[in-house]
């Protein structure tokens, strides 16, 4: 073979396939979504002598039928995308079952080459497989591994550079079918003349009904429906004489083969015995410690990602602000009053990505201990003791991980959670998780139910953190029955496979590169989102502009300012250099800089240099040392909180006349049964691009009045809103807690289903529900005179109950032939190789 090369590497969930693709890629790599469906593919590199191979690494499936996107993103590559080589990754300590899915590859007529990994795992339980002889058996080459120790890269690396084998002599015997599938094949030989697909994967294929492929041949017109018609008799004859469907045959017949197959090529070392996975199983899946067990990881996860992961950003807060003031250090400086427009805008974009590179920390921790699941094998066992209470709800045990991330405890983040979602293969019950992730408890909510628990909840705010946390999820397995029962009752649904894999070691390069990996792919589809949601709010905020009498007033109260400060420092000798207004700014300008450079503990010596570069006429004025200077900074320090109050008028003004103060005050009529101020609306308003802006937003309109400068927005919020109460909290956490997604999570939910009406509906109905339920624990505890703590009890109750009511409403069974239709319609037309 001369060239580079394409591979496509295919197995079986749990086979180690990811990690035979990080041994030969290592860190070239990247992930792509495959055209049509929400499957994401990871693609690498590497060399062998002199040919670039490019690999790619396909979804696991367990099969090539047409039940599931995984498979037929798998079975469209080989067939459509003739790669120059598949590589199939096969569980050496399961091999009978990972034959199933070769049997299929041999029958494509596929460039094969045979991967036995994990062979380490199979000796472990006393099985030993000849490679040569498995070799001799299928007639393609066989090479064994154990990628996650790196044993066996040079044995695939020469099996790849000799190439795969197509054609091969095996074929697995049918019995009493194979008449039927001669017929068949003589058949498709007639309608397609002239061509070489694998006619006998076609044929089978046929009599297993697969949805994909009758299609194709529908596409061939009268002859194409006439040959289906003469299967679908040749199947009822099959099935007339051996009193059996055509389909189970297939499958039993397999099965048997591969049974038979791995007699011949394996042999035990001792018997077979329980082994440390039963062992340890015993314990994780049963009926009662399992959920136990699985409570504890799941706040060990969060004990160790959130809480511990937040304490790393405090390394890399000065990192941020340092580039926060390298970057305002080449903007246009700041007048008395305004900023000039491109810094404003400028400083609010750079503030709006590091709020988001702030968690980067917290999803490099996340993803990793996540991927320590995934390696020792818990996720599945994790997904088989939910499914049960998640099927009645119309979710799926697969559910689980993209709930976690969203925010089961309080502290996730709903775009990696839906992200998430793509693992379930059926389609119903990912739609319907996509839908409910938002529902979760993001990082970006905690802000405000801190500020508010902080005022109102101080003495109970453990018990209320519990509240908010667990309403989250009873609401969203009530909304996901609703969903199913409704909107997505004509979804299609497919069979549900749970395999329980052998524990393995997880190895920490493994884990450290899916960890970056993806926390890379969640930055690099967030960050443009982002920057533009950032520059809508923006505009919202600042135009129209508030009235010219208004910014007058401010000008005026600005220039006594200044004749006040100046009047203070006349006697001064630096009285002549702060004469006129732009030098003035200069002096206030770098004061701030000192400021700055304090904070993030930069030495004296460095500041000195720094200032005098930046001024050198004003600087001996900040960091000089005449005693002079000491008068100077008392006055400075009054023009300073003078200073800052204007802009915080200012900023408020500007708010009330903004677009989005205007709406926030318009809305205010509405929100009345809720317990809604304007500065609430406008509040909730603005954090409908990022949740962190409520807390911000109330500190612009809460701003501090007289003597009340050095007070918290907390006690700010409670003398200026004096009829506020509990309750007016509890509605408001309640609502937040319902409250719609932001932009990233919306966007998000149209690139996983696929569809704007999601997104949309994803948007709109956690309004309503949001609403309804902040309406209801507001209007309806002040008709009952409960306080805040009270109305908490009360409303978990209600909202309980009626959970508890969906849940006995019967679900609908699966749809195994919608689905096979519905996916077809999303693969390629085309099925057999072009």
């Amino acid at each position: 073979m001369s060239g580079d090369l394409r591979m496509a590497l295919v197995g079986q969930p749990n086979c180690g396939k990811s990690t035979v693709f990080n041994m030969l890629t290592g860190a070239r790599q990247y992930v792509a979504n495959y055209p049509g469906v929400t499957v994401d593919v990871k693609k690498g590199k590497f060399r062998v002598g002199e040919k670039t191979v490019e690999v790619v690494d396909l979804p696991g499936t367990y099969s090539l039928t047409s039940y599931s996107a995984e498979e037929m993103v798998t079975r469209d590559y080989v067939l459509n995308e003739a790669p120059d080589l598949v590589l199939n990754v096969a569980d050496t300590s399961n091999l009978k079952r990972s034959l199933y899915l070769t049997f299929q590859l041999l029958e494509m007529g596929a460039p094969l080459i045979v991967n036995l990994n994990m062979t380490d795992v199979a000796e472990g339980h006393g099985l030993l497989v000849d490679g040569r002889a498995l070799a001799a058996e299928l007639g393609v080459p066989v090479v064994e591994t154990v990628a996650n120790r790196n044993r066996g890269d040079e044995a695939v690396r020469k099996a790849i550079s000799e190439g795969g084998r197509r054609s091969s002599s095996f074929r697995v015997d049918y019995g009493s079918l194979e008449p039927f599938l001669e017929k068949a094949e003589k058949s498709l030989r007639a309608l397609f003349p002239g061509k070489s697909y694998p006619w006998r994967w076609i044929a089978v294929k046929l009599f297993e009904e697969d949805e994909a492929v009758r299609r194709t041949i529908v596409d061939a017109g009268e002859p194409g429906l006439a040959l289906l018609e003469e299967v679908d008799a040749l199947a009822t004859s099959f099935e007339m004489a051996e009193g059996a469907d055509s389909r189970s045959h297939i499958g039993l017949a397999r099965h048997t083969c591969a049974t038979a197959l791995e007699q011949r090529v394996s042999r035990r070392t001792r018997p077979s015995g329980k082994t440390w996975t039963d062992r340890i199983d015993a314990v994780a899946v049963n009926r009662f410690l399992g959920p136990l067990l699985l409570l504890g990881i799941i706040y060990a996860l969060y004990e160790l990602s959130i809480v511990q992961g937040y304490k790393l950003t405090e390394y890399l807060v000065p990192w941020l602000n340092r580039l926060r003031i390298a970057i305002e250090g080449t903007l246009p400086p700041s007048g008395f009053l305004e900023e000039p427009l491109l810094r404003e805008f400028t400083l609010d974009l750079v503030t709006a990505v590091n709020s988001m590179l702030i968690y980067v920390p917290i999803f490099l921790v996340l993803f990793a201990a996540i991927a320590v699941l995934e390696d020792v094998g818990y996720m599945p066992r994790m997904a088989f003791i939910l499914d049960r209470l998640f099927r009645r709800f119309g979710l799926h045990g697969q559910s689980t991980l993209p709930l976690i991330l969203g925010g089961v405890f309080v502290g996730g983040c709903a775009v990696p959670g839906v992200m998430a979602t793509r693992v379930i293969a059926d389609e119903r019950d990912r739609l319907a998780t996509i839908l409910v992730v938002p529902l979760m408890n993001c990082l970006a909510k905690v802000p405000l139910y801190t500020l508010l628990l902080g005022i109102y909840f101080a003495d109970t705010a453990g018990a209320m953190m519990v509240f908010i946390s667990t309403i989250t999820l009873i609401a969203a397995l009530g909304v996901a029955k609703v969903l199913t029962l409704t909107v997505l009752r004509n979804r299609p649904s497919s069979p549900f496979v749970m395999e329980m894999p052998p524990y393995h070691l997880p190895t920490l390069r493994g884990i450290v590169i899916r960890s970056l990996e993806r926390t890379w792919l969640f930055l690099r589809k967030i960050a443009t989102v982002i920057v533009v949601v950032a520059a809508g709010v923006f505009v919202l905020t600042h135009y129209p502009s508030p009235s010219p009498e208004v910014l007058q007033g401010l000008a005026v109260r600005a220039d006594e300012a200044k004749a006040t400060f100046r009047a203070a420092v006349a006697e001064t000798p630096f009285a002549a250099s702060l004469a006129d207004d732009e030098s003035l700014d200069r002096y206030l300008n770098l004061q701030e800089s000192l400021r700055q450079f304090r904070m993030l503990g930069t030495a004296k010596a460095t500041i000195d240099e720094r200032l005098t570069a930046e001024a050198p006429d004003v600087a001996p004025l900040v960091i000089g040392s005449d005693p002079a200077v000491k008068t100077l900074d008392r006055a400075f320090r009054t023009l300073r909180g003078t200073r800052l109050e204007l802009q915080r008028e200012l900023s408020s003004e500007r708010l009330n006349a903004s677009v989005l103060g205007r709406m926030g005050q318009v809305m205010e009529p509405l929100t009345r049964p809720a317990g809604f101020t304007w500065k609430v609306n406008v509040a909730l308003l603005s954090s409908l691009a990022a949740k962190e802006s409520s807390v911000a937003t109330l500190g612009v309109l809460y701003r501090p009045q007289g003597d009340d400068a050095n007070k918290t927005l907390g006690e700010r919020m409670q003398e200026q809103e004096r009829g506020f109460t509990p309750l007016h909290a509890l509605a408001l956490m309640v609502f937040m807690a319902f409250y719609p997604p932001c932009i990233a999570t919306i966007l998000m939910v149209k690139v996983e289903s696929r569809r704007w009406k999601w997104a949309l509906l994803a948007l709109g109905y956690p309004i309503l529900l949001g609403f309804a339920c902040a309406a209801l624990v507001f209007t309806g505890g002040s008709a009952l005179g409960l306080s805040g703590t009270r109305a908490a009890l009360v409303f978990y109750g209600v909202l309980l109950f009626v959970t508890f009511l969906l849940g006995l409403i019967p679900g609908r069974a699966p749809e195994t032939e919608k689905t096979s239709k519905h996916i077809a319609s999303v693969a390629e037309k085309a099925t057999f190789p072009r």
